[in-house]
Formats: C-alpha cells, structure tokens, sequence
C-alpha cells in the first residue's frame, strides 16, 4: 500500500515523531496511519500516547445549572475569530441557546435549532447574530446531565481564562442530603479537577473502560523492543504492571487531587461521603476544550447557521 506526503504530515501531527521514522513506520504498516501510530509507540518515538487534534476554530465552553442544581448544560459555541468569542453579543447568544437546552432538553444540534427562545427559533436567532456581528457562528456540541429517579446534583466549571475549557459533572448520592451546599461544592471541584489535571481523565474508573482499549493498550506494551528478548511470562508480568499504571492514569477516581494531591478522587469522594452520611458516586463527568475535534461531523455541517 502506498501512503503520501500528507500521511507522513498527518501521522508527525498525531505522534510528535520524526519524518523519517513516520516513512519508515508507514512503510512498515503498509501505509496504515493507525498501524503506523502504534509502530511508533511500541519503539518509543511517539512524543505522546495520544495527542488531541486542534482545529483552528474560535468560540467559547460556556455552562448553565438548573436552579435546583439537578439539572446542567454545557455548550461549545464556536465562531471564526478569538475577537468575536469576547463579543458581548455572542456570550449572550450563548445563554440564550443554554436557556432552551435547559427548558426543552433536546437531544441534537438539529432539534436544538428548532427551538424558541421567546417567539425567535434558535436557528433564525444565530442567523441575526452572524449579520449584526459579521462572522459565522454554529454551536458545535452540548450536553444535558439530569436527573432521573435517583439523588443527584450537577456541578460545573470554566476555566476563566478566555472560557475555552469547561466541564460537567454529576454525583450521585444514596440518599438525599439536606444541605446540598457541600455537595455542590465537591461537584465543583471535581469538575475543577478534570479541567486541569494532566493527563486528563477519560473514564470515571476501571470498569468503564471499554475492553477493546484494555486490549489495545495489552498488545501496544507486548509489542515494544525493550520485551523482544524477555520470557513470555516475565513480558506478560512486566506489561500487567504498566498497563495497570497506564489505564489508573486514564481513571478519575484514582488521581491525585489537584487541590491536595495526598488524596486521590477517590478518597476525597469517601471522605466527604462519610461526613454527610451517604454513598457519593461520580455518575458522569464531560470536559469541553474548544476545537479539539478535528473534522467537522455531519451534525455539524447541517447545523451550520449561515446569512
């Protein structure tokens, strides 16, 4: 299989590694940008084990809570210029879209534009704030955390600094709890939590991280130089070390607090449990970073408001 200079630039994007070990990676993997990714890994010339993709768009995380605190919205709102995303308007907008994801929970960017706010459809909304401020604005995603029969409380952040990273958090709890104030603020900090720490966290614990990630990562550690001359039982012992390492990493519970790192989530979580006298549990967590998806998906491109 052939690969083209693109590929070799895609593929020193994705790794950080050099151009020639990205030829040599792809002529190895038969010009396989993923084969050739995990290549790279397994000798060690990957820069990072996984690189978020950035895009060159503009816009703002914004969030909004129910006033109960049962139910939250977290919204990226992009736009084409760092100068618009500060436009008193566009934060507005923001607000106002937040408001009708709020009131009518919708559960795509499509339905989203077919919402009211007050007798204006979003959609109509967005197309008379492109005119008035002169680029193009389209929300990008969002998400909805609610409570359904269980005890629960939704918790926000965003970072302060331009408001392009934000997250969404809710706890569960195994009975009510009177005063919710506390509450309120451990949701708060976990979600402070997930926005700065690094690496970020991508699963709530162990037992949800899908197998096809466990597996992936088992054969990646499997196939690096440093075990080409070890037993396979010594190999198997020495990658269920690193892989428990790697995967812990990737856990929330199990990172160092940002506030005290002498505790872990986890800890800070049964310690405040057994303060209000009830089993706290991370139901779901989401962190938003403005253009950290590459390519535009078709939700997306249908959604796109244009004058």
């Amino acid at each position: 299989m052939t690969f083209s200079a693109k590929d070799v630039a895609d593929l020193r994007f994705k790794t950080g590694a050099g151009m020639m070990e990205c030829k040599n990676a792809l002529k190895e993997a038969n010009g396989s940008l993923e084969k050739a990714s995990e290549i790279l890994r397994q000798k060690g010339l990957s820069a990072a084990a996984k690189k978020a993709e950035k895009t060159t768009l503009e816009g703002i995380v914004t969030s909004k809570l129910a006033s109960d605190k049962k139910c939250g919205a977290i919204l990226e709102l992009n736009t084409q210029t760092d100068f618009v995303a500060k436009n008193d308007k566009f934060i507005e907008l923001s607000s106002i879209i937040l408001d009708a994801i709020l009131s009518n929970k919708p559960s795509s960017i499509e339905q989203l534009l077919t919402l009211k706010s007050g007798n204006t459809v979003i959609s109509e909304l967005i197309s008379s704030r492109i005119a008035t401020i002169g680029e193009n604005i389209q929300p990008r995603r969002f998400e909805l955390f609610q409570s359904g029969n269980e005890s629960s409380i939704v918790g926000t952040y965003i970072h302060p600094v331009g408001n392009k990273i934000g997250v969404l958090v809710k706890l569960t709890t195994s009975s009510p709890v009177l005063n919710t104030s506390e509450l309120e603020e451990l949701a708060k900090n976990i979600a402070m939590h997930v926005a700065a720490s690094q690496p970020q966290p991508e699963y709530i614990d162990s037992s949800t991280i899908p197998s096809e990630v466990i597996e992936n990562e088992r054969r990646i550690e499997l196939g690096k130089e440093d075990l080409a001359k070890k037993t396979k039982e010594i190999a198997e012992k020495i990658v269920q070390g690193r892989l428990e390492k790697i995967l812990s990493q990737r856990c929330l519970i199990s990172q160092p607090y940002i506030k005290d790192p002498n505790l872990t989530i986890d800890k800070l979580i049964k310690e405040k449990s057994k303060q209000l006298n009830t089993d706290i549990k991370i139901a779901q967590f989401v962190r938003y970073n403005v253009g950290e998806v590459l390519e535009k998906d078709a939700s997306m491109e249908k959604a796109t408001a244009q004058v």
